[in-house]
């Protein structure tokens, strides 16, 4: 995407473009998570200054939405913990334990939607097979007999999605 290129050679017209095209929808988002006016525009505006010092480094694999909201939500949840510190320096430690909860249901909510989208792109069988392990709580023999398949097939599907999941989130944690 020449945008991309654009913007990794350092071309303002190009932030310029992104920053219009995405800014909106990195507001709503950090604003429906937060339901803060304040902190959803600072987040928005720390985000496009961090997109813009490692503009060199983002990737052209991984489409630029993606890479955006992944950077506000951490931008995000940074904000929210210096709110915590901030304000149990100041003595008044009764918004940590909400600041807290807030940013590990952010992190779980998104990691779950990640897990979910990962998991919808895996075969039928496969997806089947997981679901009945992890949610039913069904065990292997239980799996293998239910659908006449062996155990070691059951064991070998489930192994894949994790190892899926694993390689997934390590190329967007890192």
């Amino acid at each position: 995407m020449q945008l991309m290129e654009d913007l990794k050679q350092g071309d303002w017209n190009a932030f310029n473009a992104i920053y219009k095209q995405y800014h909106q929808q990195l507001y709503f988002f950090i604003k429906k998570k937060t339901n803060s006016d304040f902190l959803a525009e600072e987040v928005v505006q720390l985000t496009f200054i961090k997109l813009w010092q490692g503009r060199t480094t983002v990737s052209d694999r991984i489409d630029l939405s993606l890479q955006l909201f992944h950077m506000a939500r951490q931008v995000m949840i940074d904000e929210l913990r210096k709110e915590a510190r901030r304000t149990k320096h100041e003595g008044g430690s009764a918004v940590t334990p909400f600041t807290d909860n807030l940013i590990q249901a952010i992190e779980a909510k998104d990691l779950i939607r990640l897990f979910d989208n990962q998991l919808s792109d895996m075969p039928q069988a496969r997806r089947l097979i997981f679901n009945l392990s992890r949610e039913k709580g069904l065990s292997h023999k239980e799996i293998a007999d239910m659908m006449g398949i062996s155990i070691k097939t059951v064991e070998g599907h489930i192994t894949k999605v994790l190892n899926q999941l694993k390689q997934y989130m390590y190329t967007i944690f890192l």
